[in-house]
């Protein structure tokens, strides 16, 4: 009975097939966009003589296009009580952005390469974090998210290794290895297509418009709480984008650039997992403040050097404010939110987020051109320490 009893509760605590093959879809995507992602700034800078102004512009603007997307993706998916069917529209979206960077010969070219990828991102991110709640059991979800963010962020060190490795064989050959990069986004959309299986939905489900005034009062205030705290911390975090420039300002030679997004990806990866689980466990306010004391620490490392070990220390604590931090969010969002709104409630999310963001970007890469870089991060500093205040005020109960 007790072998019973034990097999039955190691079988509950396994994560589900879907929670996994949805991960392997985020890692094969994050393995083709951050072999891009992470050359991007320097080709803008280098090769095609973007300021910094422009690039905080143009990564501001693309994530939250893709950001305030997720709320009528969100809310589509809601309508149609399916969330499968967006996620594929989105991730084919990303797929078919990759040969336009590969063809890029301006800015202007990169921006609407960057819109359509990040509108594919906004398309499929909604639902697809909704489809993991609906997937994973309530005491799994913050194992859940943790799980797919850990091997989503492998992608995201694996892009980098292999953007350096290409580098170096192809003799700096940006536009080859955006070429490269189509692959794994082509075998991203078959394992969505063909390896995950949405849940049944409720028979009888009407379609009822989310939007609409009766149904947003359902999202209580607990809800609206974790939109505010995740648009103050949003404003907090700047692209990554200006952690590559910073180690380039330090001398780091541009083949070498993807190192940095390797190193922040790595502990990011590593730690999102366990600390999905601990998110599990214990007070998600005391795990987020801590990623908020951890992010104040990494800004002041890099407004300290652009180089050395203090410049690497601070990439490093960046990674684990965000493995600390991100299925967090996504976790406070899913248990606040009724499970008919979930898509909605994180398209909202995301475009509060995604305002923060834009305003961050466009006003790191302003701070940049007339301060210098640590400015950047000085400003970045500061605003988790607002962050971090703003976490004392009592959350309204779910």
């Amino acid at each position: 009975m007790a072998d019973g009893s034990a097999g039955t509760q190691a079988a509950r605590s396994r994560l589900p097939a879907g929670i996994w093959a949805l991960g392997f879809v985020s890692l094969l995507m994050d393995v083709s966009s951050e072999m891009i992602h992470s050359l991007l700034p320097v080709f803008m800078v280098t090769g095609l003589g973007a300021s910094m102004l422009l690039v905080g512009l143009v990564e501001g603007v693309a994530e939250a296009t893709a950001l305030i997307v997720k709320v009528f993706s969100g809310a589509w998916s809601d309508w149609l009580g399916r969330r499968k069917p967006l996620a594929l529209l989105g991730y084919g979206l990303g797929a078919a952005s990759k040969p336009l960077f590969a063809i890029s010969t301006s800015t202007g070219m990169v921006l609407a390469a960057r819109l359509i990828d990040r509108v594919g991102k906004g398309m499929r991110g909604a639902p697809r974090d909704a489809l993991v709640a609906d997937l994973a059991r309530p005491e799994q979800r913050g194992a859940a998210y943790g799980l797919r963010q850990s091997l989503d962020t492998v992608g995201a060190f694996l892009g980098p290794i292999i953007a350096i490795g290409l580098m170096l064989l192809w003799a700096n050959d940006f536009h080859a290895i955006f070429w490269v990069a189509v692959i794994p986004a082509v075998l991203s959309v078959a394992l969505l297509a063909f390896g995950v299986r949405e849940p049944d939905r409720p028979a009888g489900h009407a379609r009822v418009n989310p939007i609409r005034r009766e149904n947003l009062r359902l999202l209580r205030p607990a809800y609206w709480w974790v939109v505010g705290i995740g648009a103050l911390f949003t404003l907090a975090r700047f692209s990554e984008a200006f952690l590559v420039l910073r180690a380039q300002q330090g001398g780091l030679a541009i083949a070498w650039a993807p190192l940095v997004l390797i190193a922040m990806n790595v502990v990011y990866s590593l730690g999102a997992y366990p600390f999905g689980r601990l998110a599990d466990t214990m007070s998600h306010r005391k795990l987020l403040a801590l990623g908020l004391v951890v992010l104040i620490a990494a800004d002041v490392a890099l407004a300290w050097s652009d180089r050395g070990v203090v410049l690497w220390t601070g990439i490093v604590l960046w990674g684990l404010h965000m493995a600390l931090t991100q299925g967090l969010l996504a976790t406070m969002v899913a248990d606040t939110a009724p499970a008919a709104l979930r898509g909605t409630a994180f398209g909202v999310f995301n475009l509060a987020s995604g305002l923060a963001l834009l305003l961050a970007s466009v006003f790191a890469g302003l701070l940049w051109d007339r301060l210098g870089g640590a400015s950047t991060f000085i400003a970045g500093a500061a605003i988790s320490a607002l962050a971090l205040a703003a976490l004392a005020w009592k959350a309204p109960g779910p």
